[in-house]
């Protein structure tokens, strides 16, 4: 498959790479166009994984980067077959208390982004038949989340626009998917999890009892990358652990039993 990896240096980006290379779920062999803004990150990717893979060092967050990427993954794979929109941005901060220059920030990024550069490599992957894109999402999409003003209200547009993507280039061979992770241990979320009594205290909340790694959300991506997944259009897959089913516990027992 020839695919588009954004956020591709580390966590959950550098996660995709590594399954997609290792041939695991779905067979090679691959090209890969990473991008990202850290140059070392993807770069060392490409040294590992030979000429297949291309590094371009970019912003996301301009309005040209769908275009931009469109051509360079013209010029490496000579087409595309997959996209995986995984570059996010996280500022806390409530929304009486950030400023309008994050707000923005946060949709340009893990909002718009996925918008623009979708819409930039859907004639090509139309040309050529179709393919699948999945976006990373959040389970912050599905729960407000008080310390994440920007952030949770940025991944929960993301959400509409995979499904309005899905519905208006399903005909055209094009599904479109999101995972959402849950509590998830990358660089960008390393420092909730630095406090012992912190994570021991998040990994009780969790009905697995542990913290999620980079693969298993990469796991999920790839399978609806595959053609496995050819019937899915339009979901988002929760990859947490099951914390999503626990409001009903955090509220306490007992619900329905009292007497009539």
């Amino acid at each position: 498959m020839r695919i588009v990896i954004t956020g591709a240096s580390s966590g959950i980006g550098r996660a995709v790479v590594s399954e997609l290379m290792a041939e695991r779920q779905i067979a090679g062999p691959h090209k890969l166009l990473l991008v990202d803004r850290d140059r070392a990150g993807i770069e060392s990717l490409v040294a590992r994984h030979g000429p297949g893979v291309a590094a371009m060092v970019t912003d996301v967050g301009m309005t040209d980067c769908g275009d931009r990427i469109a051509a360079a993954a013209i010029a490496h794979m000579d087409g595309v077959d997959g996209l995986v929109s995984n570059a996010g941005f996280i500022l806390a901060g409530s929304l009486s208390q950030i400023d309008p220059e994050a707000f923005d920030k946060a949709f340009a990024i893990n909002t718009r982004a996925t918008w623009l550069i979708a819409k930039a490599l859907y004639p090509i992957m139309k040309e050529g038949g179709g393919g699948s894109m999945v976006a990373t999402a959040s389970m912050s999409a599905h729960h407000a989340t008080p310390p994440l003003g920007a952030y949770a209200p940025s991944k929960a547009a993301l959400h509409m626009i995979v499904k309005q993507l899905a519905n208006e280039w399903g005909p055209d061979g094009i599904r479109v998917n999101s995972v959402s992770p849950g509590p998830t241990l990358t660089n960008m979320t390393s420092a909730g999890y630095a406090d012992q009594q912190m994570r021991d205290a998040r990994i009780a909340g969790i009905p697995t009892r542990r913290i999620g790694e980079p693969e298993d959300v990469a796991e999920a991506i790839i399978f609806l990358l595959s053609n496995r997944a050819r019937q899915i259009n339009g979901v988002d897959i929760l990859v947490d652990g099951g914390l999503s089913t626990t409001l009903m516990t955090a509220t306490g027992a007992g619900l329905g039993q009292g007497k009539k």
